[in-house]
């Protein structure tokens, strides 16, 4: 278990800041959330892109099963909602957000095709999520590393393959981030040259488009 501090301070180091910002930024490619809209941020942690994302103008509720996280992010902000919750059992109605999130979290709970049901049956517009890819220089690094114990690594096909199993006609958009993980000189550079989706980057971004939001 992560002490949330020491969790959160990652995000305040130089290269912690850079890989948040690639994978924030790639993020917001998915789909084009409206200032005002809402979204339920699942697996938020402490917070950090519950806060990037309200800092972009949406109403933000950030749900984790995590109370010490929970209360942690409070500390942070008083601009967005924090619950404790359960992916796989989400304590709203249908439609109750326009989006859904959920950002390096999914890869920590064993039935993914449910969370991802769940955050669909509570969003109008689409869910985005933040992956590790399985088929990346992280992976070779880290895979048994103890920052990373219990993760899963997924694939792009995987993915596609959970989205056929809840609703086959649903679309996805894949993109993805931070090719070389160490953040420096030539990983930034390099990063500059990268087409919106390279399969071997670290961070896939996926969107899942439940509907046309008009």
């Amino acid at each position: 278990m992560s002490i949330p501090a020491v969790y959160d301070a990652w995000y305040q180091s130089a290269r912690g800041s850079w890989i948040g910002q690639q994978e924030f930024s790639i993020l917001l490619k998915l789909f084009t959330p409206k200032a005002g809209q809402s979204l339920l941020d699942v697996g938020c942690g402490t917070g950090y892109f519950s806060q990037r994302f309200q800092q972009s103008g949406l109403q933000v509720t950030g749900l984790d099963p995590d109370l010490a996280m929970i209360e942690f992010a409070k500390t942070k902000t008083s601009q967005v909602k924090y619950i404790e919750g359960d992916a796989l059992d989400l304590p709203f109605a249908d439609n109750s957000f326009d989006y859904c999130s959920a950002i390096t979290s999914l890869c920590f709970i064993s039935e993914p095709e449910k969370a991802i049901a769940e955050m669909l049956r509570v969003s109008r517009y689409g869910v985005m999520l933040g992956l590790l890819n399985r088929h990346s220089l992280l992976h070779v690094l880290k895979k048994n590393s103890a920052s990373y114990q219990g993760a899963r690594w997924d694939t792009v096909s995987e993915v596609e393959q959970w989205c056929c199993k809840i609703k086959p006609e649903l679309k996805t958009k894949i993109k993805s981030a931070v090719l070389i993980p160490s953040a420096g000189i030539l990983a930034r550079y390099l990063e500059t040259l990268l087409p919106d989706y390279f399969p071997y980057a670290s961070f896939l971004a996926v969107g899942i488009e439940k509907r046309t939001n008009g």
